[in-house]
């Protein structure tokens, strides 16, 4: 028998979007829903998700701890853990709204803290790779807490369920930031659960992906030598490890970044002026098991930016608009034209090239 068209689906992954003030204007976090509600059929409901930057400008300076509770007990031992490690500023329940199609809800809570002087001193550590190892602990030896968010002036929302409907849950149009990004989920080879949707995060570094990478194990194992565990088993969250480790713990540019995980082929480096051809050598070379191959287009979110980045053979859609301030990434043109149909420029970037956008100067956030 025949199948027509739109009567089998023939999935090429989940969909993303992201939005981006250049002038820091602070918008809610309708349009961002809107624009992945369009791409509704991407996903299967097992997995939606959002990250807003600029939200929490009341606590700017703190670190806002979002976390997942399975049991009273697991939050009972994390909030020991986090008393004793961190000046807790306000501990409060996520505000959600009740939605009939978001189910099996595990206790939502988030802390605004700052780590303790002392904490830091014995551990010979600066701020930022304090609450990271502190995260880590959390996630991989407190039964039934996660940690899911961890940024200043930033913060994820995610659930089981279709990302529209996830973000009318968290209430996302009483939050105000610069930056927006989200993602639905079409999950392949791992479960649908809270934990497991996306974005991953780590710091301020948010992490929503298209695609299914192949050097998964390598990644893993190389990354996992520098201190990170990957404790869910999925390709998203390795990405998130290695650009928080390139770009944090590194010292790498976002640029350089992207040249590592999505590097040049051999046979492009060879044509490469010799300056250059040195350059990507070096890479190859020092970060070959950090090379991300298989198909997938990301969103990078971050303190002040955005970054998108397809594969190199570019199997997995990205188009990029712009309309004044505002800059628009999505799986596809209707995602932005829903929002903005008017717009300056559109483009689609190409394989290995990242896109990355930054505030203006002089703007403050």
């Amino acid at each position: 028998m025949l199948q027509k068209e739109g009567e089998i689906r023939i999935p090429s992954g989940c969909a993303i979007s992201g939005i981006f003030s250049r002038d820091g204007q602070m918008f809610n976090g309708e349009d961002i829903i809107r624009s992945i509600a369009v791409m509704h059929d991407r996903s299967n409901g097992l997995g939606g998700g959002f990250a807003g930057y600029g939200i929490y400008p009341r606590t700017k300076d703190l670190y806002a701890l979002h976390v997942f509770y399975d049991s009273p007990s697991a939050k009972e031992d994390c909030e020991k853990f986090i008393a004793q490690n961190f000046e807790m500023e306000v501990a409060e329940k996520i505000p959600t709204r009740r939605d009939p199609k978001i189910t099996d809800e595990p206790a939502i809570w988030r802390y605004f803290v700052f780590p303790l002087a002392k904490k830091m001193n014995d551990m010979q550590v600066d701020e930022r790779e304090f609450v990271a190892r502190c995260v880590v602990m959390v996630n991989t030896t407190i039964k039934g807490a996660y940690v899911f968010s961890s940024g200043k002036n930033m913060g994820v929302f995610k659930a089981v369920g279709f990302p529209e409907d996830v973000g009318r849950y968290y209430c996302l149009d009483q939050y105000e930031g610069y930056s927006w990004t989200a993602h639905g989920r079409y999950p392949t080879n791992t479960p649908g659960w809270w934990g497991g949707a996306h974005p991953f995060a780590m710091l301020d570094y948010s992490i929503v992906h298209n695609g299914e990478i192949s050097s998964y194990d390598a990644n893993r194992r190389f990354i996992e030598m520098y201190g990170y565990k990957c404790t869910l088993l999925t390709d998203t969250e390795v990405i998130t490890y290695i650009i928080d480790y390139l770009n944090r713990k590194k010292g790498l540019t976002l640029q350089e970044t992207a040249e590592v995980i999505a590097a040049p082929f051999w046979s492009e480096i060879e044509k490469m002026s010799p300056e250059e051809k040195r350059k990507y050598t070096y890479f190859r070379n020092a970060f070959s098991s950090l090379l991300i191959t298989g198909p997938f287009s990301i969103l990078l979110g971050f303190t002040g930016g955005m970054m998108a980045l397809n594969d190199r053979l570019k199997l997995r859609s990205m188009v990029v608009g712009e309309k004044d301030d505002r800059v628009y990434f999505a799986s596809e043109e209707c995602a932005i034209r829903i929002v903005e149909p008017n717009l300056d420029k559109l483009w689609s970037p190409k394989g290995g090239e990242p896109v990355i956008v930054t505030l203006n100067d002089g703007v403050k956030i």
